[in-house]
């Protein structure tokens, strides 16, 4: 199958560390990878720079066979990221930062809004502002995101911070019936996933440490 995006002989430094060199990925629809790895190894740091948010110390990202930098405004087609942190605005409401992140995008009306709330929970706090929800509640109005009309690449790190058992399977489903469907997952996670699609890898950031 042909792969939506690529990293060939890929090098990252921060700091003046290398965190990891040499490395390759291929992602075809229908593929979920999970980037492992000891704390520092740089997984939070490879997501970024597969999102298109940083830039290699050397190698290159493709995007449907061409470099990345020729292809932003497919790749801003193709992916949905959402980091570690909720990136949502406290004062807002839910259906509020919901509009605002998808107007960016892919606009979304009021209706499709609340049912991607009421699917991770939150029927009823459609309009109460964000900085009243607790942690984990702020953290399910980001990935409400995964049940809009989204991209059909994910980028997702550390999405299960906060979830409580309910929410991390529900979002284990969600994931696996994206990539069974055509879609693409990478992510990172301290979870022991359950429920992984038949297009499952892992990539130990370790194995490429310089």
């Amino acid at each position: 199958m042909t792969p939506q995006l690529e990293a060939v002989d890929l090098a990252c430094e921060r700091d003046w560390r290398m965190l990891f060199e040499h490395l390759d990925l291929q992602l075809a629809a229908g593929d979920m990878l999970q980037i492992s790895g000891p704390n520092g190894s740089g997984k939070t740091s490879l997501l970024r720079l597969l999102a298109g948010l940083m830039r290699p110390t050397s190698g290159q990202i493709l995007v449907q066979g061409k470099p990345l930098a020729e292809q932003r405004g497919e790749l801003a087609r193709l992916l949905l990221w959402i980091g570690h942190a909720a990136g949502i605005k406290d004062l807002l409401t839910p259906e509020e930062n919901l509009a605002w992140l998808c107007a960016l995008h892919r606009p979304a009306g009021r209706e499709a809004i609340w049912q991607a709330l009421a699917a991770v929970g939150l029927r009823g706090f459609e309009d109460v502002p964000c900085h009243t929800l607790s942690a984990g509640q702020q953290r399910r109005v980001a990935l409400a995101r995964l049940y809009l009309d989204s991209p059909p690449l994910w980028i997702l790190d550390e999405p299960f911070t906060a979830l409580d058992k309910q929410g991390v399977a529900q979002l284990e489903a969600h994931l696996a019936h994206h990539c069974e469907t055509g879609g693409m997952v990478i992510l990172t996670t301290h979870h022991t996933l359950e429920r992984k699609p038949s297009g499952y890898c892992e990539l130990n950031l370790g194995q490429w440490a310089a």
